[in-house]
């Protein structure tokens, strides 16, 4: 399919992003100029198979015994410890850690009505450098200088809720596929503290992958940050995208995204 994703544009000044706060007026804040590109975007489904360390991304069909996935309880329990199991299992770590999770709605009912963010529509990555051993330093207290002395990894758990996934798809960018050059260290302003993620200028080089109709049995692995340099893939452009061929009455999209450390 093609789709139209946004990039920063390459004569934009320096941008900033300012995260969104869940409701009904969630809305993605950009500073910079941005531009959008219709994309070749293939069917993962069909072109596969992916793996988290060459691609930076890979499907897995795994069931989950979560009732209430807008139980915060449930969420810190049983979900958590099914997105440990499942990093370790797919990265190799001998140690997972999920240390926050979003939910994300396509419509302003389910935000008003759910408390979701909205999904996220720029091109972008979690993580730079920078950024990603900060987030250790942030969570792992005590234990963070120990940790950063090996390899570890931060992976992003994606999982639609209650129905298969229609609209505002996640394209995914092939980690073989972009350059440093393409990548801009980003100042991401949140409520509670500021970040540094990753926007992206537009390369024809870059492959886009989605996985249409994903059910909530099935989890997208995305691999945001890798302190290794041995050549695997160290991180993943994603961005949400209108479906072209999304059926005239999907319902919006709901999902959820836990993020996990993975130590080597």
């Amino acid at each position: 399919m093609i789709g139209t994703v946004l990039y920063l544009a390459d004569e934009s000044g320096p941008p900033v992003y300012v995260a969104s706060v869940a409701g009904a007026d969630a809305a993605l804040g950009l500073e910079g100029t941005h531009v959008n590109h219709d994309v070749p975007i293939e069917n993962g489904r069909e072109d596969g198979p992916f793996h988290i360390d060459v691609h930076g991304f890979e499907l897995r069909t795994i069931p989950s015994v979560v009732a209430d996935y807008f139980d915060d309880d449930e969420i810190e329990t049983t979900y958590r410890t099914e997105v440990e199991a499942l990093v370790k299992q797919a990265t190799g770590a001998a140690r997972a850690h999920m240390f926050d999770h979003t939910r994300r709605g396509d419509s302003v009912a389910l935000r008003d009505t759910k408390t979701m963010r909205e999904p996220s529509t720029v091109i972008h990555c979690d993580y730079t450098e920078r950024s990603g051993p900060q987030r250790v330093r942030d969570i792992m207290g005590d234990e963070a200088n120990a940790l950063l002395q090996n390899r570890f990894a931060i992976v992003n758990v994606w999982r639609p809720l209650l129905h298969p996934a229609q609209t505002s798809l996640l394209a995914l960018c092939d980690a073989r596929s972009h350059a440093p050059q393409d990548l801009v260290a980003t100042e991401r302003v949140a409520a509670d503290r500021i970040g540094e993620i990753y926007l992206a200028h537009f390369n024809k080089n870059h492959r886009w992958v989605c996985f249409p109709n994903m059910t909530p049995d099935e989890a997208l692995l995305i691999k945001t940050f890798d302190s290794a340099v041995d050549g695997r893939a160290r991180l993943t452009l994603h961005t949400a995208f209108d479906n072209p061929d999304a059926p005239i009455d999907a319902k919006p999209r709901e999902s959820i995204e836990a993020r996990c450390f993975a130590f080597f």
